[in-house]
Parts: structure tokens; sequence; C-alpha cells
């Protein structure tokens, strides 16, 4: 199972909106600060705390590249969350088929 500062760090860099067009945008492919921030009307150091959390969370990889810095998408960390969620998925599935069950078994008995 996933460590849960890890899983902290991921789902906290998701709450926010702008964090989230970003990884939206970088499924896209690589965009530097610049061009992230663009859309924002968003300063280059604005950007650049948006990314550093994501980058912190492990969902982004920064490179510099000449004067910029280049941005990639970090995809093992969505599948550490993705592992997380999916754990909790398959046990909530198993207690609704067992609620199912547990109905069809009374409606059974009632006839």
């Amino acid at each position: 199972m996933v460590q849960h500062d890890t899983l902290d760090r991921i789902y906290s860099a998701l709450a926010d909106s702008t964090r989230r067009d970003i990884l939206t945008r970088l499924g896209e492919g690589p965009a530097s600060i610049g061009e992230l921030a663009g859309p924002h009307g968003m300063t280059l150091t604005g950007m650049t705390k948006h990314v550093r959390v994501l980058e912190d969370a492990g969902l982004v990889r920064t490179e510099k590249v000449g004067r910029s810095r280049q941005c990639r998408l970090g995809e093992e960390r969505l599948d550490d969350a993705m592992a997380w969620i999916s754990f909790y998925q398959r046990l909530w599935e198993r207690r609704l088929d067992g609620l199912e069950a547990y109905f069809t078994l009374q409606r059974g008995t009632d006839s």
C-alpha cells in the first residue's frame, strides 16, 4: 500500500483547480512554465509555485532547457493514487454486493 504522506501530497496537489488544469495541459505534451502560465493570466513566479507543488508530489517533472524550465507529467505518482482508489473501490463493491445479496434473500423469504 502507498504511504499516507505520499497520498497526502498527491491529493493536496490535486485539490487546486489550477494544478489540475496544469496536469490536463501536460497530458497533451511537455510545456514551459511560460506556456502554462499564459492561459491562467498568471505570473511566472505564481505558476512556478504551482508547478513546484506538483513536482513535490511527484506528479510533474521539470528540466532546465536553455533559459526556460520544461515540465512533463510524472505518471508514477498518479499510479499510486489510482492504486489507493482501486483498493477502496473493490472494498465498497464487495460491501454493496453483500448488501444486494441480503436484500435478495429478504425478498425471497417475504414471499
